[in-house]
Formats: structure tokens, sequence, C-alpha cells
């Protein structure tokens, strides 16, 4: 697998050999290396994007490329290798600790950020995952052409992120309520169910989301609906009856090719 890997302890570096343009006490960087932020995806996550992966790749010559940009301690991407034996898979996160926690699952980890440049050859992977890593990007256009680089010509994308129309969203929305997934700063929740600073920056909807992955030379395949592990109990049969209706669903599940 083409991955360059950086010498341990140290970030990664750019086409031009220099390491990333993150300025010495970013807020926004200073967050995600916080020990308190979440880095796990959850049960949930990783039996989906596993199932998503399995469909794919079932396709493909073995051993196809998958890396996982955004992977987090990698508990995700663990699932997915176990399920989906025979194929290489990497994963990349900015995170030290992240990247410690994935390396303890016997998994393939280097150090970089999308909203630079990926440690990774032009066209040698044959999957990319980015499993709710959107909503967090400053600059998603530029993170979503670093992933057309890395893809081979017809290689699959698969993303997921909160849905800004979320049923419950359109509801506390119509009551002056700040939606779920949505936040105004990285210090505390303001505004909204829920105690947990996430760390969003951006929020698609269905049309949006598929729209923006079209003009960035995308070909969406297919957008299904998932549900999110921490609506209240007595709601959670509503939740799993919109993952029927995407556009509604409290999250998007997104398979794109590359041309």
């Amino acid at each position: 697998m083409a991955v360059t890997t950086p010498a341990p302890g140290n970030a990664p570096r750019n086409a031009a050999g220099n390491a990333p343009r993150i300025a010495a006490g970013n807020s926004l960087q200073a967050f995600y290396e916080t020990p308190g932020v979440p880095l796990s995806s959850g049960p949930d996550r990783a039996r989906r994007q596993a199932r998503m992966l399995a469909g794919i790749v079932r396709d493909l010559p073995a051993p196809a490329v998958v890396l996982d940009v955004g992977c987090g301690d990698g508990a995700a991407l663990a699932v997915a290798a176990t399920q989906n034996p025979g194929h290489q898979f990497a994963g990349i996160d900015w995170s030290a600790d992240a990247l410690r926690q994935a390396r303890a699952r016997g998994l393939t980890v280097v150090r970089g950020t999308i909203e630079t440049r990926l440690p990774v050859a032009d066209g040698a992977a044959d999957v990319v995952i980015m499993s709710e890593l959107i909503e967090h990007l400053v600059d998603p256009d530029g993170a979503v052409a670093e992933v057309r680089r890395v893809l081979r010509p017809g290689g699959a994308l698969l993303l997921s992120t909160p849905n800004l129309a979320a049923w419950y969203n359109r509801g506390l929305l119509a009551a002056g309520i700040q939606p779920v997934f949505s936040e105004v700063s990285l210090r505390a929740v303001f505004g909204r169910p829920g105690s947990v600073v996430a760390g969003h920056l951006r929020l698609f909807t269905r049309r949006a989301l598929t729209e923006f992955l079209t003009a960035s030379g995308f070909r969406c395949v297919s957008v299904a609906g998932a549900r999110y592990h921490d609506v209240p109990r007595i709601m959670q049969p509503l939740d799993r009856a919109f993952c029927r209706w995407p556009s509604a669903a409290s999250i998007l599940l997104v398979h794109a090719r590359k041309p």
C-alpha cells in the first residue's frame, strides 16, 4: 500500500516536504488533542460501516486497499478489517492519542490531516471511508478533492454525517431551539439538547450533501439513513422508522464513486 509513514512522534509532511500549515495555538487543533474529546465511533457506527464496506469490497479483487480517514481510535476500522478479511486496511488521524489506541488494535495507521495533503500516493486506494468526519472540517471542498486524488478511477467513497434536517431537528428549529448536531462554541453547548461538544463546523441535508459531492466530481450511488445512538430510548423506535426516509433520518450514509 502506497502510504508514507512519518517517523514516530513526527508530524506528517506535505508534497513540498513541509509540515502541515496548522498555526501554533490553533483552537481547533487543540480541541482534538484534548483527552476528553470522544475518539471512538461506537458499536452501532462500527457495525454499519463494516456492512457497507462488505457490499463494496466483495466485488473487488483482493486485496483491495481501504483507507479510513479520521479513523479515531480505530474501533470501527478494526471491525471492518475483521469482517472483510483478505484486504488491506489503513487509518489516518491527526490526534496522537487516537493513533496510539488504533495501533494498540494492531492497525496500520499514520498521522495526517485531510485538510492539507494525505500521506498517500495518487490513485492508491480502492475505498476511502469518511465516517462522521466532514462535519468537523474547515475546508470540505479541499478534503473531498484530496479523497478524489487518492482514489483510483472507479474507487468508492463511503461517507456518513449527521443530518441537519433530521426529523427531530425540524421540530426543534420550528420551536426556536438550536438543532442537535449544530454548535456555536468549542467550549460548551448552548441552545440545544445535549452536553457533549463534538466540534461540528459544517452540517448537511441530504440534498446539500449529494449536490456537494456531485459538484466535487463524484457520482452518488446510494443514500441511506441510520439511527443516532443518543436519541432517548422512548423515541428510538421512531428514529429507526425514519431510517427508511433518509432525508429525515438522523444520519446520512452515502456511497459515491469517482468516475
